[in-house]
């Protein structure tokens, strides 16, 4: 009997909300900011929260629904191998591949074109940093 090991390919995230007072910001998602670090940008969903710095990202996964956990990934700009922003009507999609071949798939929806030319901002700087 063979069996095989189920490894993630893609991780999802779907962001609705931007953080417009990073006062907002729970403590948890302030802590693993670092002083010298500046937040250009914070996102939230129902239950996940999303922080750009200067320097890295930080992706909060929580999951209440079966067992409350809290999932941290912090991905720093210059492990991303290859990246891609996709501007749809009303959605701006960031497409990353990271070093360790782990991809994520990060959506923000209800995106007006102010909101936009803010994340495109954002993706700039991330990939000046990576460079």
């Amino acid at each position: 009997m063979a069996y095989i090991k189920f490894k993630e390919l893609s991780k999802y995230f779907d962001f609705k909300e931007e953080v417009l007072d990073l006062v907002q910001l729970p403590d948890y998602a302030r802590e693993y900011v670092e002083a010298e670090e500046t937040i250009l940008l914070a996102y939230k969903n129902s239950k996940d929260y999303m922080v750009f710095t200067n320097t890295k990202m930080v992706l909060f996964d929580r999951d209440t629904m079966a067992i409350y956990y809290k999932k941290v990934h912090i991905i720093p700009y210059n492990s991303i191998s290859t990246s891609a922003i996709n501007f749809k009507p009303g959605k701006v999609e960031i497409l990353l591949s990271l070093d360790s071949g782990y991809q994520m798939h990060l959506n923000f929806i209800d995106m007006n074109h102010d909101k936009k030319e803010h994340m495109k901002q954002v993706y700039k700087i991330m990939m000046k940093t990576k460079i």
